[in-house]
């Protein structure tokens, strides 16, 4: 695991933008497509819009979402809302491009199964996924892995529901398919976040996000959050 310390928020984005933008290309290249998941979150939105100005192949690339809030269409809450404003309005991609967690659904399990499958279509079987965004909350959550929710202890599917977190349940990619990836880059922006950007890096798996593939994986972060790293690895 690398960490990279810049100034603010814009910084932390322009700089994954730039990541992201680089991968994709080569991907492309080397694959034929770009399968990138995203989670939800002010920085992220951020770091897609400077990706719609970055240099792209768009029409090879697939965006699939980390995790969504059970909630209805259009709903503030939900990341998809955000996502499509960032990207359908910026860049040129396809809303068929973008493909939705079915929280919506009345049979929740199913849908989870069902977009498990969808992924399998995407990026193989089992599907690797050429990049995948996480943050980094202050109770070590990342993705909808919350501290004490049985999603946690799922190993036998890519996607699953956890319990009801900060008023929603939400579904989610699992540590399978997170730790198959190719590549991880965590955006992480605010003082709140300090302590456990230290123990993520210290290699913490006490906390959900601690359990996440370190061999390929790289910290952009905020002066505020990467705290006392930010002095031996700022950029």
């Amino acid at each position: 695991m690398k960490l990279k310390a810049f100034a603010d928020a814009d910084s932390v984005a322009r700089e994954a933008a730039a990541i992201v933008a680089a991968d994709a290309r080569e991907a492309i290249t080397a694959r034929g497509r770009f399968v990138m998941a995203v989670s939800g979150g002010h920085t992220p939105w951020l770091m897609l819009r400077a990706l719609a100005r970055e240099e792209v192949p768009w029409e090879a690339v697939h965006i699939v979402q980390v995790d969504e809030r059970v909630a209805p269409a259009g709903n503030p809450d939900r990341n998809l809302t955000h996502l499509r404003e960032s990207l359908l309005e910026q860049a040129s991609l396809h809303p068929e491009q973008i493909h939705a967690m079915p929280v919506e659904a009345p049979d929740l399990d199913l849908a989870a199964a069902e977009y498990a499958a969808a992924l399998q279509k995407i990026a193989g079987s089992p599907p690797v996924l050429d990049l995948v965004h996480l943050g980094l909350g202050p109770d070590g959550h990342t993705a909808s892995l919350v501290p004490g929710d049985p999603v946690l202890q799922v190993t036998d599917a890519d996607v699953a529901l956890t319990g009801v977190y900060q008023g929603r349940r939400r579904m989610t990619l699992t540590y399978p398919i997170l730790n198959r990836s190719r590549r991880v880059l965590w955006l992480v922006t605010g003082s709140d976040k300090a302590e456990m950007v230290g123990r993520l890096y210290a290699g913490d798996t006490s906390i959900p996000a601690g359990r996440v593939n370190r061999e390929r994986a790289l910290i952009l972060a905020d002066r505020a959050a990467a705290g006392d790293l930010s002095d031996l690895k700022e950029e």
